[in-house]
């Protein structure tokens, strides 16, 4: 029997990649497509697919937390794929018992690869118990998080409270910190990615407004309609910086603030 299989990614373009390479391995059947988190959650309960690809980031909820929804609901687990752009999610992939990780840029023999992982564990009955235990407690557990945040400016090694970070914006790799105030500073994390940094920061204050930038919700200034029923963000730095809202956040920024 072919492998039955739901692919979820928010970018169009990834979907038709992978569809594309599934397709070409054989004996495949991509039973439905989704584009976010909450459509993975209603596929899997409609198709019950025995494998999904599933995309780490995407507005809203992630693939953690489909995988902690679908525990909440009692939908049968599948077997996982993770796929995504950044590294430093594979052993949490892990952690949840997912078959594979695939970054991205897809490549033909890695889908080949996770499909055969998939084959081989086909005839395994779900999870045991022990294990779904396990993952809801570490699905559940909140992350410990330091008041306190480094940052590297002018030679030397500074913390800082998180409530005075006004955003932080990611450049060639690199992620710069801007602080609140007329003296206020700017500074560069040791982080890799905005995620990792965001994975330190107290969720209930820090939201991903756009690809490339973090803001502290407390330190938003003015919200500035912009072209296209788009919005920028005016900060409370000394600059008074505009970050840009991507599309995707748009209706993220109406909620916080009843737009």
């Amino acid at each position: 029997m072919p492998l039955s299989v739901v692919i979820v990614d928010d970018e169009q373009l990834a979907r038709d990649e992978l569809a594309y390479l599934l397709k070409s391995a054989g004996d495949v059947n991509v039973v439905a497509q989704g584009k976010n988190g909450l459509e993975a959650i209603n596929l899997i309960k409609e198709h019950n697919p025995d494998l999904v690809f599933l995309d780490v980031q995407m507005p809203g909820l992630d693939g953690f937390g489909v995988i902690k929804k679908l525990l909440d609901k009692k939908i049968p687990l599948p077997q996982i794929v993770f796929a995504t752009a950044f590294d430093q999610y594979a052993v949490k992939a892990f952690e949840v018992n997912a078959v594979d990780y695939l970054l991205k840029p897809f490549e033909k023999k890695r889908v080949a690869q996770s499909l055969q992982r998939a084959r081989s564990q086909q005839e395994a009955e779900g999870l045991p118990s022990e294990k779904i235990d396990t993952l809801v407690r570490m699905l559940q557990t909140p992350k410990p998080q330091s008041s306190k945040i480094l940052l590297k400016a002018l030679g030397r090694m500074f913390l800082v409270d998180q409530r005075e970070i006004c955003y932080a914006s990611i450049e060639d790799g690199v992620i710069t910190v801007v602080t609140a105030g007329p003296s206020g500073m700017e500074g560069h994390s040791n982080c890799r990615t905005l995620e990792e940094l965001l994975d330190s920061l107290d969720p209930g204050l820090f939201w991903r407004a756009h690809r490339s930038y973090l803001v502290n919700i407390n330190r938003i200034r003015e919200v500035v309609p912009w072209f296209k029923s788009s919005y920028q963000l005016r900060m409370d730095d000394k600059k008074q910086s505009e970050i840009p809202v991507s599309r995707a956040q748009t209706k993220r920024l109406r909620e916080l603030f009843g737009l």
